[in-house]
């Protein structure tokens, strides 16, 4: 009889550190005192905190070691599960705000904290394991669609969440999940963009790896409600423990009947198959995945007809990302109701965050839509590092807009964003101080730009290339007046006339770099750099 579980988090950066060597000094320990028929060793999904990896949950107390060493396995094994006594000195460092949610001051009685719904199992069962998703609710929301919605009750259900797309564009997903119901084929698509290649960004991997069955679980149901009975999952090629999970979970959905032909026996029948990328930073834009799904060249198409009318082989198809999907399932379990109540009225829901930088706490979040950026640093990132002074943050990874300090207490949401002449993004939270040099940071992620064009069209091509230059010559310290009226001029071009969302968006951190920062832009034409980041070599450059 087992009386205790041990979970291990197992995520890329767990396992650099030595989670597998934990895992097996943690088995070798239980053995040495014969406890391993009461106290189960398993892997857990990746932990939301990169300061307490490997993470170690003891279950069932819910105790949380980290960061856990090969070394302290024989200690734990011995007071808490031997003696039962818990080991003080190796608990994991205590959350930024605990319990499921917490008044903040200033917010009218709204509470913001961490809300758990698309990461509400990640990290807390065996990813591994269909029987443990199943055991947490599991499945119960396909079981509840098949028997009790009709496909077009499930649209609507999606329409009347108000969930939007969590991979940047914030497009209303029951809407589009509509237009594909519309259409009359006999064959339609299911894709889910996996593809996640923003810089910073790792929110979609995490959910991959923590909870892939909540992504196989909502595709099914999209297919049932659109008429899809083939769905796809275009993955990033590096992602190999997500890949492998996905394999597993797939295999595992089609042994239970929960996929495949005639799932539990209700005459919907839905097929999922895994494709990898190839690491093109292209891909991530809806029609070039479709472009690369089939085999082609992964270069974006052109919109009208959009992939609602002719997707993947020109058929009708619903491309929604990882963390959009991972929300139909608690729908449809809670209700629209239910998941209203999260968020604001325009944005409802919760969105993961990955959050790097300047701040003395990294890692992922999962938070309601429109908290504050300033709540978001003081709670969950810790407060700056090192006493630094918050001097921008960016959102969305590189293709984001920079945040100033004056906007610290803009709501974090679509909808606010958007009229701040901001972007949220997919979820990436670059924090800066003041150390940072905004023209060495715009050079930085312009470069990724002109290394990920895909060349189809001029103003991305060409204009990427000539904004990188005239940045280069501005932190050399070799530019000038018209280096920067050329930057702005190239960068206001292509924004507006580039042919998909890479090449609009390669200059968003320029455009919104000048607009706050363009003393310090102007500070580099008189070869000063404020931040004493940049190399400032005129005579090497002029060489």
């Amino acid at each position: 009889m087992i009386r205790a579980r041990i979970l291990i988090s197992s995520d890329s950066l767990s396992l650099s550190r030595g989670a597998e060597e934990t895992k097996l000094a943690f088995e070798a320990e239980l053995s040495r005192y014969g406890l391993l028929n009461e106290v189960q060793v398993v892997y857990m999904g990746p932990a939301n905190r990169t300061d307490a990896l490997p993470l170690v949950i003891i279950y069932p107390e819910g105790t949380r070691y980290g960061p856990v060493t090969p070394a302290d396995a024989a200690y734990i094994v011995e007071e808490q599960l031997y003696k039962g006594r818990v080991v003080e000195h190796l608990l994991a460092p205590p959350e930024m705000l605990s319990g499921e949610s917490a008044h903040l001051p200033g917010q009218q009685g709204d509470t913001y904290a961490q809300k758990r719904v698309v990461l509400q199992r990640a990290g807390s069962i065996d990813p591994t394991a269909i029987e443990e998703y199943i055991a947490e609710d599991g499945y119960f929301a396909l079981g509840t669609v098949l028997s009790e919605f009709s496909p077009h009750a499930v649209v609507e259900t999606i329409k009347e969440s108000g969930l939007q797309g969590r991979g940047g564009a914030g497009f209303p997903t029951g809407l589009k999940w509509s237009f594909v119901e519309s259409q009359q084929s006999a064959q339609k698509f299911i894709v889910c963009n996996a593809d996640e290649s923003e810089p910073g960004t790792f929110k979609d991997r995490l959910i991959l790896e923590g909870d892939p069955h909540a992504v196989l679980e909502a595709m099914a149901i999209a297919g049932y409600a659109v008429g899809a009975d083939q769905g796809w999952i275009y993955i990033r090629g590096e992602y190999g423990q997500a890949r492998e999970r996905l394999e597993l979970a797939i295999q595992q959905a089609e042994e239970y009947g929960l996929l495949g032909d005639n799932i539990m026996e209700s005459g919907f029948s839905f097929h999922i198959h895994l494709h990898a990328g190839a690491g093109a930073y292209i891909c991530g834009e809806e029609t070039a995945l479709l472009e690369s799904l089939e085999g082609k060249r992964g270069i974006p198409r052109i919109r009208p007809p959009y992939p609602t009318v002719a997707g993947f082989r020109d058929e009708p198809t619903v491309v929604n990302n990882v963390e959009t999907l991972a929300n139909i399932p608690p729908i449809i379990r809670n209700g629209v109701e239910w998941f209203r109540s999260i968020g604001t009225e325009r944005c409802p829901g919760t969105k993961v965050y990955t959050m790097l930088g300047a701040v003395n706490v990294t890692g992922l979040i999962e938070v309601p839509m429109g908290i504050t950026l300033r709540e978001v640093l003081d709670i969950y990132g810790g407060g700056m590092k090192d006493g630094k002074t918050f001097k921008c943050a960016q959102t969305g990874g590189a293709s984001g807009s920079f945040i100033p300090p004056e906007m610290l207490d803009v709501p974090l949401d679509y909808k606010s964003m958007q009229k701040q002449g901001a972007s949220l993004g997919s979820g990436a939270l670059l924090i800066c101080g003041d150390d940072t040099c905004i023209v060495d940071l715009a050079y930085v992620l312009e470069r990724f730009f002109v290394a990920e064009s895909c060349g189809k069209c001029t103003p991305c091509r060409v204009g990427t290339v000539q904004m990188l230059e005239s940045l280069e010559r501005l932190r050399r310290g070799y530019g000038t007046q018209k280096d920067l009226e050329h930057l702005e001029e190239a960068a206001t071009y292509a924004s507006t006339a580039s042919f998909c969302g890479l090449g609009q968006a390669a200059p968003v951190s320029i455009i919104t770099g000048l607009r706050y920062f363009r003393e310090e832009f102007e500070a580099h034409v008189r070869g000063e750099c404020p931040a004493a980041v940049c190399p400032m070599d005129k005579k090497q450059v002029a060489s």
